[in-house]
């Protein structure tokens, strides 16, 4: 497909911005690093984890601070600056004041739990106030690809517009933090996510260009790249919930953003969605809290299967890949379709290798995950 002018234009805007991005995400990743092991903001080796020395969380901080700093660069570029390789008709400041201001909000909140390990109820009432904002600035769900209603879609207003948003947006940060159990794993998804959806922005498979959704995409995308140097197996560094709420929040925020990408979220984010959601049903089932700790997330379950931690990333790197390129070639309505599918086959594919594995799926107090991210002390 040859792109449009308006993307052909953009293109060197969208380069400009992930370079900054991921170099500034670079550099400040090993100060925020310093400071967190000064602070006191680290996980230490024990049963629940997988790392074997201590190491700094915090993350996240480097990878909000480049987003919002390269995105008010470009931003002042475009509009002050008068070069307008953006056309800013596209998004207004409400808008934007969503993304950027919900981005520092996020990384505030996620901050406070990564110095003081704050209870699961205040992280829940974080992540509802997060929502809350971006609803209150207009930010909603008004399009869904349901491929049983008339013409493929649904619209939504109103009260159960804003519902569907706030368990968007809740949702979409749990699914990253339930996922974010290995080095570089989180990060990595979140990362094919965004290039997805920035290509996707720039009218591959929709012909609807979106530049300015396009350039956030890719500052974020260049933001985690950066930073994933350092969060690779053998991790420096883990985002902390810092990280999981600033780019939980960013990704629903931009899923939400111009030509219906709810359906190419969730189908490029199919892996921790899915993951997410069958771990609840299960723990639900079987009489555990949606909370406990346990191995049963798809990345354990790999590696039971004797898998080494590399191997397992960019297992599920290549898969989320599969389904990026899927989202590309696939209409909104066969998005959904493909998403359907994936439910029941992830679901089978849990089952079977939870057979082959041969261990049980919950084992109390035991979680491998390196920030044991789906355990956020669940103290009462």
């Amino acid at each position: 497909m040859i792109p449009s002018d308006a993307a052909s234009e953009a293109i060197p805007a969208l380069i400009l911005g992930f370079v900054l991005a991921a170099l500034l995400t670079l550099v400040t990743t090993p100060l925020v690093r310093r400071y967190a092991r000064k602070l006191g903001m680290v996980d230490r080796p024990e049963a629940r984890r997988v790392n074997k020395r201590v190491i700094a969380r915090g993350g996240g901080i480097a990878i909000g601070f480049a987003f919002i700093t390269v995105s008010l660069v470009m931003l002042g570029l475009n509009q002050i600056a008068g070069l307008h390789f953006i056309d800013e008709s596209k998004v207004g400041l409400r808008e934007a004041a969503a993304l950027l201001g919900g981005a520092a909000l996020a990384v505030g909140l996620g901050f406070l739990d990564d110095k003081y390990q704050l209870r699961a109820r205040w992280q829940f009432l974080g992540q509802f106030v997060l929502a809350g904002l971006a609803v209150g600035l207009g930010m909603v769900v008004t399009l869904l690809n349901v491929p049983f209603a008339k013409g493929g879609s649904l619209q939504l207003d109103g009260v159960l517009a804003s519902v569907i948003t706030l368990i968007w947006i809740v949702g979409m940060i749990n699914s990253m933090n339930f996922i974010d159990g290995l080095d570089g794993l989180s990060s990595g998804i979140a990362l094919i996510a965004a290039l997805t959806l920035g290509v996707i922005s720039l009218g591959v498979g929709t012909g609807k260009v979106e530049p300015y959704v396009a350039l956030f995409c890719f500052i974020l995308a260049g933001a985690l790249a950066g930073f994933l140097r350092w969060n690779f197996h053998p991790a420096k560094i883990f985002s902390g919930t810092s990280g999981i709420m600033c780019v939980g929040y960013v990704l629903a925020v931009l899923s939400i953003l111009g030509a219906a990408k709810i359906a190419v979220a969730l189908l490029v984010l199919g892996v921790p969605i899915m993951d997410t959601f069958w771990i609840t049903i299960r723990r639900v089932a079987t009489g555990h809290s949606p909370f406990a700790a346990d191995r049963g997330h798809i990345h354990h379950r790999l590696l039971d299967l004797g898998l080494s931690h590399r191997g397992t990333v960019l297992t599920i790197y290549a898969v989320c890949g599969l389904l990026s390129l899927l989202s590309l070639v696939l209409s909104g309505t066969g998005q959904m379709y493909a998403f359907l599918g994936l439910v029941v086959l992830f679901g089978l594919m849990l089952f079977l290798i939870e057979r082959l594995g041969g261990s049980d799926s919950v084992e109390e107090g035991l979680d491998a995950g390196s920030y044991d991210a789906d355990d956020p002390n669940p103290r009462p």
